[in-house]
C-alpha cells in the first residue's frame, strides 16, 4: 500500500469514529429546537446560494456562508449548524479546483469543519452563552467569541495538517489575516440577521440576502472582468516574449511554458498538422519536456482531429465528456482539457492542447485569450524561420551548403577562448586545396568544377560528421576545426580524409563536350594542420600556420600530402 492510499484510509478511519459518534452525543447533550421544514428549507437555500456565489478575494475564492453559520447557530443551536457546515462542506470542495482526490478531501475536510463547529460551539456554551438569547451584549460578546474560535481553530488544523504532510506553511500568512478580516466584516450581517429573523421571521433572510448576494454577484463580475484584464495583460507579455525569440525551438519551448503557467495546465501539448497526419511536436507535463515518443495519428483524428476538422476551440470540464472523442495519447488523470486550432496566413497549422487533472479547470474567456496567444506564436514561428534562413544564408556557402569564412572565423575565436580558460585541452585546424583543380575548370567547365566541390563537401561531411565543424574557406580550399584534437590525432584523421579522397571517383557532366557525357573524376588534396595551444594561441594566427603548412609543407613536396605546421 503506497502512502497516499495509507493516507486514505487512516483518514476514512478517523472519520467513522468521529464524525458520526459526535453528530449523535451532540444529538443527545444539545438537541435542537423544534425547526419547521420551511425555516429549514429557506436556511439551507441561502447555504447553497452563498457557495454558489464565492467571492474571489486575493485571488482565491471565498465562500462567505460564516454571517448565516452565526445566525443559525444563535437560532437553533450546535447541531443544527453543524449538520449545516457538513453540507456547506460537501458544496464547497466539489466546486473547488483540485487535484487532491475527493476520497481524501471529503473526510478531512468533513472532519476539519466537525472539529471546528463543536470547539467553537463548545467555547461558546461552556464560557455562559445561551441559544436563543434577545440580549444584545449578550449575542454581541459570545457570537463574537464563537466567530473567533471558528477561524482560530480553523488556522490550527490546517497548519498542522500541512505540517504533518512534511510541507512547510506559516501559522501567520496573508490568508490568516483574510480570515480575520472576513470575520469581522460579516459578523454583524450575522447579528442583523439573527435578531431580525427573530422578530419578523423569514422576511429577514430575503431583506439581508438580497443586498447581500446582489454585491456578491457585482463583485464577482467585477473581478471576472479584472481576471480577464490581468490574462490579456500577461498575453501581451508573452508576445513580447515570444518575438524576441530568433529560432523555431526557442519559439516553440517558450510558447509551451508560458501557456502553461498562465493557465495553470499540467499538461501541454503543440501538435503540427501536416501532410494529413497529425504529428507531436511538444509534450510538456509536470512542468518538465518529454521525449516525443508518440505516433503520428490522421489529421480528424481525436481531440486535436475535432478541433482542425470543426476549425473551432473546445473546452472540456471532465473526462466524461471527452473520453468518447480522444484517441491516441492522453495521460490517464487528465481531467479537463482545451484544445484550439493555430492558425497562420487563414490556414490550420496544428492545434495547441492543454490538459488539467482537475474537473472544471478552464473557463471560457481563456479560450480567447488562446486564441490571441496562438496567433502571437503563429506570427513568431513565422518571423523566427525567416531569421533562421537568413542566418543560414549569411553563415552558409550557398554552392555547398558548408559554413562560410565567416561563420568559421566566429567558430574559430569562440573556440580558441575555450583553450584559455582550460575547458579545450587542444584545437587543431586542418585545411585543405583540391590539386590541380583550375586545370579540372579549364578543360571540363566550371558548372563541371562546381559539381566537383558540391560532390566534396557531401563527402568531406560524411567523413567528419559531428568530430568537427567544417567549413568551405574559399575557392577550393576547406577548412576543419576539431576540439579536443592534439596535432598528432589531427594529422592521423587528415590522413584518413586524403587517402578517403584520393580513391574516390567524383561523377561529372562535362559542360564543355557536344553531348554533355557523364565522366568519373578523380581528384587529389593538399592538407596542412596546425594545432593550439602548442603553435599560436591566436586564432588567425592558426589558420595562417595551416594555410603554410598546406603550401610548404604539402605541395611543394608534391601535392596529395598531409603537412603540419613547424616553427
Amino acid at each position: 500500500m503506497d502512502n497516499l492510499q495509507k493516507r486514505k484510509a487512516v483518514l476514512w478511519i478517523l472519520w467513522v469514529l468521529i464524525v458520526p459518534p459526535g453528530l449523535y452525543l451532540i444529538y443527545q447533550y444539545y438537541p435542537p429546537p423544534a425547526i419547521s421544514p420551511v425555516d429549514a428549507a429557506a436556511y439551507l437555500a441561502f447555504f447553497i446560494l452563498a457557495c454558489l456565489l464565492p467571492m474571489n478575494i486575493n485571488g482565491v475564492p471565498t465562500y462567505l456562508v460564516q454571517w448565516l453559520t452565526v445566525a443559525v447557530f444563535l437560532k437553533f443551536g450546535l447541531f443544527a449548524e453543524v449538520i449545516l457546515s457538513q453540507i456547506t462542506m460537501l458544496i464547497v470542495i466539489l466546486r473547488l479546483r483540485t487535484s487532491e482526490s475527493l476520497t481524501i478531501r471529503i473526510p478531512f475536510n468533513s472532519m476539519m469543519f466537525f472539529s471546528i463547529s463543536t470547539l467553537a460551539g463548545m467555547t461558546f456554551l461552556l464560557a455562559g452563552g445561551e441559544i436563543g438569547s434577545l440580549d444584545l451584549l449578550h449575542i454581541l460578546a459570545y457570537g463574537l467569541l464563537f466567530q473567533i474560535v471558528s477561524v482560530v481553530s480553523n488556522q490550527m488544523i490546517l497548519y498542522f495538517y500541512v505540517r504533518s504532510l512534511g510541507e512547510h506553511k506559516d501559522f501567520f500568512s496573508t490568508d490568516t489575516i483574510w480570515d480575520f478580516s472576513i470575520t469581522l466584516l460579516v459578523f454583524p450581517l450575522a447579528i442583523a440577521l439573527y435578531i431580525s429573523e427573530t422578530y419578523i421571521g423569514l422576511t429577514a433572510l430575503l431583506l439581508l440576502g438580497i443586498p447581500f448576494f446582489t454585491m456578491t454577484a457585482i463583485m464577482r463580475m467585477y473581478n471576472n472582468s479584472e481576471k480577464v484584464n490581468s490574462d490579456l495583460k500577461k498575453a501581451g507579455e508573452i508576445g513580447h516574449q515570444l518575438a524576441a525569440r530568433l529560432s523555431s525551438d526557442e519559439v516553440l519551448d517558450q510558447f509551451v511554458i508560458q501557456v502553461s503557467d498562465l493557465f495553470q495546465a499540467d499538461y501541454a501539448y503543440v501538435i503540427d498538422y501536416r501532410d494529413g497526419k497529425l504529428l507531436m511536436l511538444r509534450m510538456f507535463e509536470n512542468n518538465e519536456f518529454q521525449p516525443l515518443n508518440v505516433e503520428p495519428v490522421k489529421y480528424n483524428q481525436g481531440i486535436a482531429g475535432n478541433a482542425i476538422v470543426n476549425n473551432n476551440s473546445y473546452i472540456y470540464d471532465s473526462k466524461a465528456q471527452w473520453k468518447g472523442i480522444a484517441s491516441g495519447y492522453m495521460p490517464a488523470d487528465t481531467e479537463s482539457l482545451m484544445a484550439t486550432p493555430i492558425s497562420r496566413n487563414n490556414r490550420i497549422e496544428g492545434v495547441l492542447v492543454l490538459g488539467s487533472k482537475s474537473k472544471h479547470a478552464f473557463v471560457h474567456h481563456q479560450l480567447q485569450i488562446l486564441d490571441i496567444l496562438s496567433t502571437y506564436f503563429a506570427v513568431s514561428l513565422e518571423k523566427a524561420g525567416l531569421i533562421q534562413k537568413a542566418i543560414a544564408k549569411s553563415e552558409r556557402c550557398g554552392l555547398t551548403k558548408l559554413y562560410n569564412y565567416r561563420y568559421l572565423d566566429e567558430a574559430l575565436e569562440k573556440s580558441m577562448a575555450k583553450v584559455k580558460n582550460g575547458e579545450l585541452r587542444n584545437l587543431s585546424v586542418v585545411m585543405m586545396d583540391i590539386d590541380r583543380f583550375k586545370g579540372i575548370n579549364d578543360k571540363y567547365g566550371h558548372q563541371s568544377g562546381n559539381e566537383i566541390l558540391v560532390a566534396l563537401a557531401n563527402l568531406l561531411t560524411e567523413i567528419i560528421g559531428k568530430e568537427g565543424t567544417i567549413a568551405r574557406y574559399g575557392g577550393e580550399e576547406f577548412v576543419v576545426l576539431l576540439p579536443n584534437y592534439s596535432k598528432e590525432l589531427a594529422l592521423l584523421f587528415a590522413e584518413n580524409i586524403r587517402k578517403e579522397i584520393e580513391k574516390r571517383e567524383f561523377m561529372i557532366q562535362s559542360d564543355l563536350d557536344a553531348d554533355r557525357s557523364t565522366i568519373p573524376i578523380k581528384i587529389t588534396m593538399s592538407i596542412g594542420v596546425s594545432s593550439a595551444p602548442d603553435d599560436s594561441d591566436d586564432g588567425m594566427a592558426m589558420i595562417r600556420n595551416a594555410d603554410r603548412a598546406l603550401y610548404i609543407g604539402a605541395k611543394q613536396a608534391g601535392r596529395n600530402k598531409v603537412a603540419a605546421y613547424t616553427k
